[in-house]
């Protein structure tokens, strides 16, 4: 990319890229580190490993742990600059910003949809009567509940081997994995189905990575900016915005996805009850070159329905 311009820009450049030290973190991380590579030839890459608080705690439900539990100890090599860039899953990364940081490029997104993977049956319908179902999200739980009321939906936490030994093990009939996880490590094959997006729709950002600089340091904004995908991003900022304005994280039974086709954006999201027997959808579409308006609106067409919900969800 850029030609002479990249490889005069790049040369002899070290970019210290912060990630978590999961499987899927490294792999991701080296996903974008080669594409950097690629597109700065004289450029090196270094990853830095950081701790955070949701790989250290495996044990404590997300939900009261917090918002940025694999996010914040990233950031922080940011902040004191350790690393030049961080490397995100997008789902993790609150909608409030952390200050002097910002969201410079959004690579082209994975599948982001959501998975099954059984030990008995082959799909949610084949499941037996009462299947246990592990998964530690109240938006997939709600979801899958609406679907199937007499599921047992019990938290699971964990990388994915851990989780998926917890299943052969016996501890769940079903496990719900988001396919973008197993396709980057070249394990889809594992899916049994995948749910379309009227039947679970996905969290906030599924499926895309975000490359995460500091507000300042414009060289290394130019650096990653060739990683930069339109449309990923505008289905990005429109997600972002709804949940935003729903005033919510992944705590709350809430999800969205967007999708660009030419310079039009459409965008679905949902809000449920926790206990799934309440669930309201709304769509919306208008102008990729406007996005985070077009999500904004979304959440103000799906709030008048939809409050009542999030107040139960907020109090459970």
């Amino acid at each position: 990319m850029r030609g002479s311009q990249a490889d005069g820009e790049g040369q002899g450049r070290v970019l210290r890229i912060a990630t978590r030290g999961s499987a899927l973190a490294l792999r991701q991380t080296e996903w974008v580190a080669d594409r950097l590579r690629a597109a700065w030839s004289g450029a090196r890459v270094e990853l830095v490993s950081a701790s955070t608080a949701g790989d250290r705690d495996k044990q404590t439900p997300l939900t009261s742990l917090g918002q940025g539990v694999f996010v914040k100890g990233v950031e922080e090599l940011l902040l004191v600059g350790a690393a030049d860039i961080a490397v995100h899953s997008l789902k993790d990364v609150p909608t409030l910003l952390t200050a002097s940081l910002e969201l410079a490029a959004f690579p082209p997104r994975e599948d982001p949809r959501d998975g099954l993977v059984c030990r008995v049956g082959r799909d949610l319908r084949s499941l037996p009567p009462r299947a246990r179902v592990g998964t530690g999200s109240p938006r997939r739980a709600a979801q899958l509940l609406q679907l199937r009321q007499d599921l047992r939906i019990l938290p699971v936490r964990g990388n994915l081997d851990t989780r998926l030994r917890k299943l052969r093990n016996g501890e769940f009939e079903a496990l719900v994995l988001a396919v973008a996880g197993l396709a980057r490590l070249g394990r889809q094959d594992e899916l049994d189905q995948i749910f379309e997006i009227e039947e679970c729709t996905p969290a906030v950002g599924q499926g895309a990575l975000v490359i995460q600089t500091r507000t300042d340091d414009h060289a290394t904004r130019e650096l990653v900016a060739p990683l930069d995908d339109r449309h990923c991003r505008a289905e990005s900022l429109a997600e972002r915005a709804f949940l935003a304005a729903l005033g919510g994280g992944c705590q709350l039974p809430a999800g969205a996805l967007a999708r660009v086709a030419d310079r039009h954006l459409q965008i679905v999201g949902v809000a449920a009850a926790p206990d799934g027997r309440e669930l309201v959808r709304a769509h919306h579409s208008g102008n990729a070159s406007d996005a985070a308006t077009v999500g904004h609106r979304l959440a103000e067409l799906l709030l008048p329905r939809a409050q009542g919900l999030l107040s139960l969800a907020a109090r459970a």
